[in-house]
């Protein structure tokens, strides 16, 4: 058994695979709860599949590229998991996965990008092919340096539509789409790491300043 789930994006995605079909999935879509949303999101795939925490064989986790806190959330989760099991653990760029879904959902025939929001009113993005494999990226940028006139996919095309007007298909990753993706070896497989494309908003605080 794969689980399966990704909390790159504003949504909390996770899915239970059995090597031929997704058996059970729930995608939860809430940027402030991350946290709070994971944990009894695995627990409940698992009771809808009947299907004991121990009878878990890999996990797959999305590493991004995405916001701190919640990326975090997932990547601590995935290795604690695979830690206490003793599996193991397969990173997927979350764009590869959104690739994925627009691909297999029929929305593009022809290269195209996918764009997720970055905040600071910026995207992450990457090139796509026609059949889904990268091309280039993934960057963050402003959207209108990566301005196109393409099928663009991803919830930074709805955001941005002055510079993706032909923006469409899913908007946040699937889990269970990622769970085929590292079943089929459709994507590149990663180490469970943070694909941080920039700098935490924390940073350490400079030396005090003397006192006169």
């Amino acid at each position: 058994m794969l689980l399966a789930f990704d909390t790159a994006t504003p949504a909390v995605t996770v899915a239970l695979h059995d090597g031929g079909r997704v058996v059970a999935s729930l995608t939860r879509v809430d940027a402030m709860r991350h946290g709070e949303l994971l944990a009894p999101g695995i627990a409940a795939v698992l009771d809808e599949a009947w299907v004991p925490r121990q009878d878990v064989t890999a996990i797959a986790v999305g590493v991004g590229p995405g916001p701190f806190t919640g990326l975090r959330v997932g990547l601590v989760t995935a290795r604690t998991l695979a830690l206490a099991l003793a599996v193991p653990v397969y990173g997927v760029c979350t764009l590869d996965v959104l690739a994925a879904q627009a691909v297999d959902e029929g929305v593009v025939a022809e290269p195209f990008l996918v764009a997720t929001d970055a905040r600071r009113k910026e995207v992450y993005w990457a090139a796509y092919d026609e059949h889904g494999t990268r091309l280039d990226g993934p960057h963050v940028c402003k959207p209108a340096d990566v301005a196109t006139d393409g099928p663009v996919v991803g919830s930074g095309a709805l955001l941005y539509p002055a510079s993706f007007p032909r923006g469409g298909g899913p908007s946040y990753p699937d889990a269970g789409v990622l769970a085929q993706v590292v079943t089929d070896e459709r994507a590149e497989l990663l180490d469970p790491e943070p694909l941080y494309l920039r700098r935490p908003d924390a940073a350490m605080p400079g030396k005090p300043k003397p006192v006169s």
